[in-house]
């Protein structure tokens, strides 16, 4: 009997209905917000988007984090 390995699922699909079990790599932020992975590095240096942090020398995000700002400029925006 062969097994086949399952597709990674959307993260934008994760998030939506809970929290990813894993940490969020750029590529998973710029997928999840349609934007270029360019955006997520500029957001990141200019300290405008969601909170980061280096691992060895990669960039990961704590879901839990990224909610949290998702929330913070959906009140902003209310605002």
């Amino acid at each position: 009997m062969s097994r086949t390995r399952s597709a990674q699922p959307d993260p934008r699909a994760t998030l939506r209905g809970g929290l990813p079990d894993r940490y969020l790599t750029a590529d998973d932020i710029a997928e999840m917000f349609d934007v270029p992975k360019e955006t997520v590095y500029q957001w990141r240096k200019k300290h405008t988007g969601p909170p980061g942090f280096r691992v060895g020398k990669h960039i990961r995000y704590d879901p839990t984090a990224v909610q949290r700002w998702v929330n913070q400029q959906m009140n902003a925006d209310a605002a």
